[in-house]
């Protein structure tokens, strides 16, 4: 479990090609690297990975075939800058939102504009994900926790302070660019919920319920 406050960007030492779809990451860090331990998680641009190894200024990772295809994993390469959180302490502040890691999708950055101290930020992102974005709610870009000022269509706005687009990668990001998507995880059971008790309902009364029972 994460929280999408980003603790440092890092930077991706070596990319090794296990097969057409899967690699092994090492990524130089120094805050992650205080107290880390083997096997324990780390999310990489919001992707909650395992830690396989580690020295004193990096850490390894290995990424399947389904993180690949489905992440913005895909334009990695050495010297690529990578936002970075450890695993939440059960014993420490919560300041963001519930972040699982598990990213939903990919989104495309269409805008970016300023308005005074604030960069907007509009990201186009797959239908299927709109049912679970509302206005003023979560939403995680990147590995970070944002707020949602704006939906429509396909398209999402989040706003960035300066601290924000300093200390994180998405501020070295404009137009074209893709980044993670994960949406808020308390929308998405609460859609899970309804289409279950929806898919109960319809298979209780049915047109094969009416006619088994004579009604039709």
């Amino acid at each position: 479990m994460f929280t999408g406050l980003i603790e440092e960007k890092g930077v991706v030492k070596k990319l090794l090609t296990v097969s057409d779809q899967a690699v092994q990451m090492t990524i130089g860090s120094s805050k992650v690297m205080e107290d880390v331990a083997i096997g324990d998680s780390i999310a990489v641009n919001g992707i909650c990975l395992t830690v396989t190894s580690y020295s004193s200024n990096s850490f390894q990772v290995d990424a399947m075939p389904e993180t690949i295809k489905s992440t913005s994993f895909q334009a990695l390469k050495p010297g690529s800058k990578v936002n970075l959180e450890r695993a939440m302490a059960a014993n420490g502040r919560f300041g963001g939102h519930f972040v699982s890691g598990h990213v939903d999708g990919t989104g495309q950055i269409v805008h970016v504009y300023r308005n005074e101290n604030a960069i907007y930020y509009d990201i186009e992102i797959s239908e299927d994900l709109i049912p679970f974005l509302m206005h003023k709610g979560s939403i995680t870009v990147d590995g970070i926790s944002l707020t949602l000022f704006e939906v429509k269509q396909n398209q999402f706005t989040i706003s960035l302070i300066p601290h924000t687009a300093a200390e994180t990668i998405l501020g070295e990001k404009g137009k074209g660019d893709i980044v993670n998507i994960e949406c808020d995880m308390l929308a998405k059971y609460v859609q899970n919920m309804l289409n279950s008790q929806s898919m109960k309902q319809d298979a209780g009364i049915n047109h094969t319920f009416l006619e088994k029972n004579g009604f039709i």
